[in-house]
């Protein structure tokens, strides 16, 4: 390790991290790094439950809304991008605090991956497009559980664009993205020195945040933003609409299917992600857990700036 100490506070959705996250820099003298792979894009504010002006409360945060939403991004580039703020923070005497729900973001600062720069071939990814195209993204899918069961458990069938990034990789290195990323685990040689903190509460808890999350968001606009996103001209095939949130209501806006369709299917969607998001924090090492299902804020607080302090 480096000795460059900085702050993580990770977890799944609807977990409250954004207001640890805060509430954190506030106490410790920090600033916010994202690690949300959709709050980078301008114009998704709703969907990606991105903090407002009152709801960063004077902290400075990193990484939001930095692309375009008809821009492609890559685990590399977010690994470049967050090295140079966490950088820039620490130069000025400040704590970095990443902060967010994107397992590979998280991963990619805490260990030495190096697999999203290689393996990046236009004809295989083109062949597994036109795969998609003309057998669907359930297939395409088997696919992959036949070649990297592990990762094909944590990827949605829908979520087609990291499903074809995965057989990429497979294809051309010869073995599994799972066992790339597998082999960094256990022992942490990030550049940085991280105490690591994740939240975690009782499923069925979780399950309803989340839902009661997707209904606040709907009644918040998301409809007219997804509708917004559209108009200006971003594609439905684009990255970033491949969001949970705008991927099911541009179905309905396409008349593909009808609101209370897309509305349950993207409660569904969030519910499974979270699922997903938790068994990729679980196969991580040295996080400290925090149940914050019926703990009071202060005192989660409290045990963050604990284990910062004393870890």
């Amino acid at each position: 390790m480096s000795g460059q100490r900085i702050l993580v506070i990770t977890g799944p959705t609807a977990t409250g991290k954004t207001e640890l996250g805060v509430r954190a820099a506030l106490e410790l003298g920090g600033e916010v790094v994202s690690a949300d792979s959709m709050q980078l894009y301008r114009g998704m504010d709703i969907g990606t439950a991105k903090p407002t002006r009152e709801e960063m409360r004077g902290v400075p945060h990193h990484l939001l809304n930095s692309l375009d939403p008809k821009d492609r991004y890559s685990v590399a580039q977010y690994r470049q991008d967050a090295g140079r703020a966490i950088h820039d923070i620490l130069s000025r005497g400040k704590l970095p605090i990443v902060v967010g729900g994107t397992g590979l973001y998280i991963h990619s600062i805490l260990y030495d991956m190096r697999f999203t720069d290689a393996a990046s071939d236009q004809a295989v990814r083109r062949k597994w497009e036109d795969f998609l195209k003309e057998n669907g993204p359930q297939a395409l899918h088997g696919e992959l559980q036949k070649r990297d069961p592990k990762r094909a458990e944590k990827l949605h069938e829908n979520d087609t664009r990291r499903v074809i990034r995965a057989l990429e990789v497979c294809e051309l290195t010869g073995g599994p993205m799972s066992g790339q990323v597998d082999a960094q685990k256990g022992r942490r040689k990030g550049e940085f020195d991280a105490a690591c903190v994740c939240l975690t509460m009782e499923r069925e808890k979780l399950y309803r945040r989340v839902e009661q999350r997707v209904d606040r968001m709907m009644e918040q606009g998301l409809l007219e933003e997804t509708r917004r996103l559209l108009l200006s001209g971003v594609s439905p095939a684009d990255q970033s609409m491949q969001a949970i949130g705008y991927k099911e209501l541009t179905e309905y806006l396409t008349e593909k299917r009808s609101l209370t369709e897309a509305v349950e299917l993207l409660k569904r969607n969030t519910r499974h992600y979270a699922k997903r998001q938790l068994t990729w924090f679980r196969a991580m090492d040295g996080l400290l857990w925090l149940d914050v299902g019926n703990a009071d804020i202060k005192e989660t607080l409290q045990k963050i700036t604990a284990h910062f302090l004393g870890n």
